[in-house]
C-alpha cells in the first residue's frame, strides 16, 4: 500500500516563505520599537541633532522629573515656511532631549488658537506673541518648562525663539533645564573700590547695573581689606577698579581662579567715577587708573594703565558749552564691533565706554583671548593723560589724528589653563597650576558701569523712570548669566545656521534682479530726461499748462507714455522669465527624484533578476 505524499509543491513553499518573511519582518519592527527606541544616528553634515556634552550632563544630573511645554501657533504660520522649518529643528532637538532625559522629561506641544485657554496660559507664563500670522494672528513660538505640583510649581520660559539666535538655541534650552533642576540663585562676589554698592548715609543709591544683579543671583560685597580667602561658593567674583590690593588679597584671586571660580575684572586707564582725591594728604598722585599687573603678568595678558583708546569712527558726541563735540575717548561700540558667535554679546546692538584700555596676549603665552568688544581699525592709542587734558575740550582729541588701522580689545575672555602667580607659596589648599582649562573675562573700563552711559533718567510721578539707550546693562547681566550656571553651561557649542537655501534659485533671483536694476535706472534715466525737457518747453505752472502744450510737447509726452509702458512690460517679461526657469527647475527636480531615481532603481533589480535567471537556467 502506498503512503501519502506530504511533499510542498515549489508554490506553496515559495507561499510559506512569503509568509516567515513578512512575520519574521513584524517581529523584528516589534522588537526594534521597544530595545531601539533610544537608538539615534545622526547623519546630517553638522550634525544638528547630536546634543553637546553640556546638554547631555545637564540633562543626565536633573534630580527631578520636569515638564517642557512648545507653543507654536501652527495656523498662524501656514504662511511663514521658515520659522515653521525652525520650529521642526527645535522640536527634534527637544524630542533628542526627552529620550536622553529616560522619561524624567514629559515633552508636549501646544497650538495656542486665538482666545483660547491655551492662548492665555501662554502670556501667563510670559511668553511674547510676534506679530505677522495669517490674517494678522499673533504668533507663539517659546517654551515653558515646569517642576512640582500645586503651590511648589517653578516655572521657566524662553519668551520666544529668535530666528537671530538660532546659534544658542541649544544654550538657551540647556540653561533652561539648567535652571529648573537648580533654582537657586548664583552668588556674585563684588570686589570693588568704586561706589557701586552707593552709600544709603549719604542718600547715594547702588548703581542700576548693582540692582539689576541684586535681581538676577545672591550679590555680596567683599571687603579687600584683610582679605586672605575668597569664599568657594561664590559663582562668579566682579573685581572692579582694583587699586593697592595686598598681595594676600591677589593670592586670594588668584588661588580662587586656579580652584575653578569664576572671575570677572573691570580694570580702567581712568576710571571717571573714581572718586578718591588725585593728590591725598601724604601727597601721593592717583591718576585714577587701576590695573592687576602680577596676576595679568602669570596669565599672559599685557594691559598698560598709561593708554586709553581713541576711536574717531565711533566716538559719541557730548554737549559742552551749548555746543555738540565729538569725544573721541568716549565709544558708542555698536554691533559690528561685537562678537555676535558668543552668547554675551550675541544680541546686544551697543555697549558704551569711556576712556577705556584695552587687552593684549604676551608673545610666549598659550592662552587664547577671544574678543567680545572692540573698537574699530579706525582708533589710536594715546596716553591718558592727554585724554584728562583735554577734559575742556575734547575736539583737541582729534588734532593729529593717526588711526593705527589696528582693533583694540576691549573686552574678552582669556582661556587657559592658569598658573599661579605666587610659585613660592605653599598652604593648605594651594595649586600652582589649575586642574582642568579655566576663564576669565576681562573688561579694560570701569565707566560703562556707571549709569551715565546706559541710562537715561526721568523723574515721573515722583519716581525715577529708568530708559536704557546703550546694552552696557544687559552685557553685565549676560555675563553673570553665562558664568554663574553649570560649568557644562560654559562648553556648550554655538550651533551653524542651519538654514539651507536652494542656491541655484537665489542665484537666478540675484540675475533677473540685475536685469531689474538696470531697466529700472533706464526707466528712471528716461522720466528724468523727459521730465527736463517737458521743464524746458513748459515754463508755465499751474492747472492751465495742460492746455498751452504744443503739438510738439504732445508728442513727447505720448513718446515717454509709450516708452514707460514697454519698460514695464520688459519688466513683467523678466519676470515671467525667471518663474519659468524656477518652474523648469522644479519640474527637473521632480523628474529626477520622482521618475528618473525609481526608474534606475527598477531596472537595476531588474537586470540583477535576469542575470541570476540566466545563471541558474546555465547550472541546471
Amino acid at each position: 500500500m502506498k503512503r501519502p505524499s506530504f511533499a510542498l509543491s515549489r508554490a506553496n513553499l515559495l507561499r510559506l516563505g512569503l509568509v516567515a518573511v513578512a512575520v519574521l519582518f513584524l517581529a523584528v519592527i516589534g522588537a526594534s520599537s521597544l530595545s531601539l527606541r533610544t537608538a539615534r544616528i545622526d547623519l546630517t553634515e553638522d550634525r544638528i541633532y547630536t546634543l553637546t556634552p553640556g546638554t547631555e550632563n545637564i540633562v543626565d544630573g536633573l534630580a527631578k522629573p520636569l515638564t517642557l511645554t512648545l507653543y507654536f501657533s501652527e495656523h498662524a504660520t501656514r504662511e511663514l515656511p521658515q520659522l515653521r522649518s525652525y520650529e521642526q529643528r527645535i522640536l527634534e532637538m527637544l524630542r533628542e532631549i526627552a529620550v536622553r532625559a529616560h522619561g524624567r522629561i514629559r515633552l508636549r506641544v501646544i497650538d495656542p488658537v486665538p482666545y483660547s485657554d491655551d492662548e492665555d496660559a501662554a502670556e501667563s507664563y510670559g511668553l511674547t506673541p510676534a506679530s505677522g500670522g495669517s490674517n494678522g494672528e499673533r504668533v507663539f513660538f517659546g517654551l515653558v518648562g515646569t517642576t512640582g505640583t500645586g503651590d511648589a510649581t517653578t516655572s521657566q520660559a524662553i519668551a520666544f525663539f529668535d530666528p537671530a539666535r538660532e546659534a544658542f538655541v541649544e544654550y538657551d534650552i540647556a540653561k533652561l533645564l539648567y535652571e529648573l533642576g537648580a533654582p537657586r540663585k548664583p552668588k556674585i562676589g563684588v570686589l570693588s573700590s568704586l561706589p557701586v554698592e552707593g552709600n544709603l548715609v549719604i542718600g547715594e543709591q547702588p548703581w542700576s547695573v548693582v540692582r539689576q544683579l541684586d535681581q538676577l543671583a545672591d550679590v555680596t560685597t567683599i571687603d579687600p581689606e584683610g582679605l586672605t580667602r575668597i569664599d568657594p561658593s561664590v559663582n562668579v567674583l566682579l573685581l572692579i577698579h582694583p587699586k593697592k590690593l595686598s598681595d594676600d588679597a591677589q593670592y586670594a584671586i588668584d588661588q580662587y581662579v586656579l580652584h575653578g571660580g569664576h572671575l570677572v575684572v573691570f580694570v580702567d586707564p581712568d576710571a571717571e567715577m573714581d572718586t578718591a582725591p588725585l593728590i591725598d594728604s601724604n601727597g601721593t598722585v592717583d591718576d585714577h587708573d587701576s590695573d592687576l599687573r602680577r596676576l595679568f603678568g602669570a596669565w599672559g595678558v599685557v594691559y598698560d594703565p598709561g593708554k586709553v583708546v581713541l576711536d574717531r569712527s565711533q566716538a559719541l558726541t557730548i554737549e559742552l558749552n551749548g555746543n555738540s563735540v565729538p569725544h573721541a575717548a568716549m565709544l558708542g561700540l555698536s554691533a559690528q564691533d561685537l562678537n555676535h558667535d558668543d552668547v554675551v554679546t550675541a544680541s546686544l546692538q551697543r555697549i558704551n565706554v569711556s576712556t577705556a584700555g584695552f587687552f593684549e596676549l604676551a608673545p610666549d603665552t598659550k592662552a587664547r583671548l577671544l574678543p567680545l568688544v572692540q573698537t574699530s581699525d579706525e582708533a589710536t592709542v594715546v596716553p591718558s593723560q592727554r585724554v584728562r587734558d583735554a577734559v575742556a575740550d575734547p575736539s583737541t582729541l582729534l588734532e593729529n589724528y593717526e588711526p593705527s588701522h589696528d582693533r583694540y580689545v576691549v573686552a574678552a575672555r582669556l582661556r587657559d589653563t592658569f598658573h599661579t602667580a605666587f610659585p613660592g607659596r605653599k598652604g593648605a589648599g594651594h595649586l600652582d597650576v589649575a586642574a582642568a582649562p579655566g576663564e576669565v573675562v576681562l573688561i579694560a573700563d570701569t565707566d560703562l558701569l556707571s549709569d551715565r552711559l546706559w541710562l537715561d533718567v526721568q523723574p515721573l510721578l515722583g519716581q525715577q523712570q529708568l530708559t536704557p539707550f546703550a546694552n552696557n546693562g544687559d552685557f553685565i547681566a549676560n555675563i553673570v548669566d553665562n558664568l554663574g550656571g553649570s560649568t557644562a553651561l560654559l562648553s556648550i557649542r554655538g550651533r551653524a545656521n542651519l538654514q539651507r537655501p536652494f542656491t541655484r534659485v537665489r542665484a537666478m533671483q540675484a540675475a533677473a534682479d540685475r536685469k531689474f536694476i538696470v531697466k529700472k535706472r533706464e526707466l528712471e534715466n528716461e522720466l528724468y530726461d523727459t521730465q527736463r525737457r517737458l521743464a524746458e518747453l513748459q515754463p508755465a505752472k499751474g492747472a492751465a499748462a495742460t492746455n498751452t502744450l504744443t503739438s510738439q510737447q504732445r508728442k513727447e509726452v505720448e513718446q515717454y507714455l509709450q516708452r514707460k509702458l514697454a519698460i514695464g512690460k520688459e519688466l513683467r517679461d523678466v519676470q515671467h522669465q525667471l518663474n519659468a526657469e524656477i518652474d523648469a527647475l522644479g519640474m527637473r527636480l521632480k523628474f529626477i527624484n520622482i521618475v528618473l531615481v525609481p526608474a534606475l532603481v527598477a531596472l537595476a533589480g531588474l537586470l540583477f533578476g535576469w542575470r541570476r535567471t540566466r545563471r541558474a537556467r546555465r547550472e541546471m
